[in-house]
């Protein structure tokens, strides 16, 4: 029923953050939005590149390196209809148990 990707909420959390960012948000702004170690946050967004939900930049900022997350139309895609289905979900399920 649901992306088995997407279905889980740290990876919700991230593909929620870099969609209201088109530009892409840098690997260390992720951790602090999503309150993640550097290896937890790797762990999901190497699920979310094989996925080709995300894509990334290297590149560096003076003498800084730094990494730039962003969605792919596939992940739009994806999330557009997980968000969809979601909000069919609930609509579907709307007053639970009387």
């Amino acid at each position: 029923m649901f992306d088995s990707i997407l279905h889980q909420p740290v990876r919700t959390n991230i593909v929620s953050i870099l969609a209201a960012n088109n530009e892409g948000v840098s690997f260390k702004e992720l951790q602090t939005l999503c309150e993640l170690t550097q290896g937890n946050l790797n762990s999901h967004l190497k699920t979310l590149e094989d996925a080709e939900y995300v894509e990334y930049e290297k590149f560096f900022e003076g003498r800084r390196p730094k990494t730039i997350y962003k969605l792919t139309d596939k992940g739009k895609a994806a999330f557009g209809e997980y968000i969809e289905r979601l909000a069919n979900f609930i609509s579907a399920n709307k007053g639970g148990k009387q």
